[in-house]
């Protein structure tokens, strides 16, 4: 928790309302940290993006916290518009780099096959694959967290699905 400054030290509403609203970071952080990383991760496909992402994110939602009426929401749509800016950022070095280097993937594993398999996916298709089935939200939520109509979400989720089975099965004919 950061130190209390002078100013507020000496009026005890500012005081509570400073440790309420640590409260609730604390308690949003806590809870929705994780997913949010996951939800970067599957998104970007780097580790440590994600993290970074995550954690500028819940850095922004805490300078805004007076502004910001529903946190989850603001940083699941903060979290994805953030890895769009990443993603593109990636485009553009690698349409300007002379020499690519990509990591290979383990062969082995069906988390592998998985994440082989979203990674055919278009980056708002796999930010809504992974709302939808890892977080288990509803569609609303998805397409408030993607910044897009329901019918777009429902769209983006149909059209990724058969692309995911034919990657998946593809996977299994080869074992």
């Amino acid at each position: 928790m950061q130190p209390i400054p002078p100013l507020v030290r000496r009026t005890g509403v500012a005081v509570e309302a400073v440790a309420r609203a640590s409260e609730v970071f604390d308690a949003v952080y806590a809870a929705h940290y994780a997913p949010l990383v996951r939800l970067a991760y599957v998104t970007t496909g780097s580790m440590p993006a994600a993290e970074d992402v995550v954690q500028d994110v819940f850095v922004e939602w805490f300078r805004r916290l007076d502004d910001v009426e529903s946190p989850v929401p603001y940083l699941r749509r903060a979290v994805v518009s953030r890895c769009t800016s990443w993603i593109r950022r990636r485009i553009l070095e690698r349409r300007h780099a002379t020499v690519e280097t990509w990591s290979a993937l383990p062969p082995d594993g069906i988390g592998v096959a998985v994440r082989r398999a979203l990674a055919q996916l278009a980056p708002r298709q796999r930010s809504a694959v992974f709302l939808r089935y890892y977080l288990d939200l509803p569609v609303q939520e998805i397409a408030e967290a993607l910044g897009c109509p329901v019918g777009t979400v429902k769209s983006l989720l149909h059209r990724a699905l058969p692309v995911l089975q034919e990657h998946l099965e593809e996977r299994s004919d080869d074992h």
